[in-house]
């Protein structure tokens, strides 16, 4: 059986999509990243990045929830679009990697996480995931999905990130985006989407954002071990 390292954040939970949407049977093996469980030399020998979601699939370790996604679409044959729109499908998939996640990411870091609120960072990373979001709306203005009138990997990928949009932009922040808006409500009226939000709700993960949590995700703000800071 396929095995799921998880934590309910964006990454994760879109792997948890096409898990539930495709009927694969899969083991969630929890990883708090609050605790610091990513840096274990256990989950390291499995994703050397030291970050969730990873699968173990057989013989076969993949890390990176696009790269998880693109495993899974091509094994199964599911979610993957026409052959004729390979290229569109590798294209915004890339596009939800490299812009739409990293972006909101430290978007949600730099207003809510950072020690201190500055200005031009906040505005720098809110503008561009904004114009991310302008990317999408425009291009889901004449059609149903992101690649086209089929729900694929890269819809799944997406639905992880603007899932999170009240905590990246604020509350109404896809009234501004009506045709992105109208994809989102259509994707989450799939049943896999109240499943894959269950996944990992019986488990008991940290909550509390102290400075074990802070060391945890953030190691890079503090000195590494035995190194003098001058």
């Amino acid at each position: 059986m396929l095995r799921f390292y998880f934590h309910h954040t964006p990454n994760p939970t879109k792997v948890a999509l096409f898990l539930e949407e495709s009927g694969l049977p899969y083991e969630v093996v929890p990883v708090d990243v609050f605790k610091g469980q990513q840096h274990t030399a256990e989950y390291s020998a499995i994703n050397p990045n030291g970050k969730v979601p990873a699968i173990v699939d057989g013989s076969n370790i993949i890390f990176d929830s696009n790269a998880i996604l693109l495993y899974l679409g091509e094994k199964t044959g599911q979610f993957m679009g026409d052959a004729g729109d390979r290229g569109q499908l590798y294209s915004w998939l890339m596009f939800i990697a490299t812009g739409v996640g990293p972006f909101s990411g430290q978007a949600v870091h730099f207003q809510h996480m950072a020690p201190e609120q500055l200005p031009y960072a906040i505005n720098r990373y809110r503008r561009e995931v904004e114009r991310h979001y302008g990317v999408l709306n425009h291009r889901l203005q004449s059609q149903q999905y992101i690649v086209g009138d089929d729900y694929t990997i890269v819809d799944m990928a997406a639905w992880g990130w603007i899932e999170r949009f009240p905590r990246v932009l604020g509350e109404n922040a896809l009234d501004e985006f009506p045709h992105l808006k109208a994809w989102y409500e259509r994707v989450n009226a799939r049943p896999a989407v109240e499943r894959a939000r269950a996944v990992g709700k019986d488990i008991s993960f940290k909550m509390d954002f102290d400075e074990e949590t802070r060391r945890s995700l953030l190691p890079q703000n503090y000195p590494k071990t035995g190194v003098k800071v001058k």
